[in-house]
């Protein structure tokens, strides 16, 4: 009985494993982050083409980077403690 309901456990780990992708993000909102991230920095660094906005493109993208693979280890750390049972 203990050995059944392991393995069932162990099943429904995997599965949940399984399902548990992150989507790619859809156009809509990868075209939202955009017309936001021009609209902050033409009201807080300066026209498009200047040095300063696209610096300010460039801070934005990055911290958008770093907020993604944050979440990518998160979501990684979640499924290794599902499945090594913490």
């Amino acid at each position: 009985m203990r050995i059944a309901f392991s393995a069932l456990l162990s099943a429904v780990a995997l599965l949940l494993a399984a399902c548990a992708q992150i989507a790619p993000q859809s156009p809509a909102v990868v075209a939202a982050a955009e017309a936001d991230d021009d609209t902050y920095c033409r009201s807080n660094a300066g026209p498009p083409g200047s040095n300063a906005y696209a610096a300010c493109l460039k801070d934005r993208d990055a911290v958008r980077i770093a907020a993604q693979n944050r979440m990518d280890r998160t979501h990684q750390r979640l499924v290794d403690d599902m499945l090594n049972r913490r």
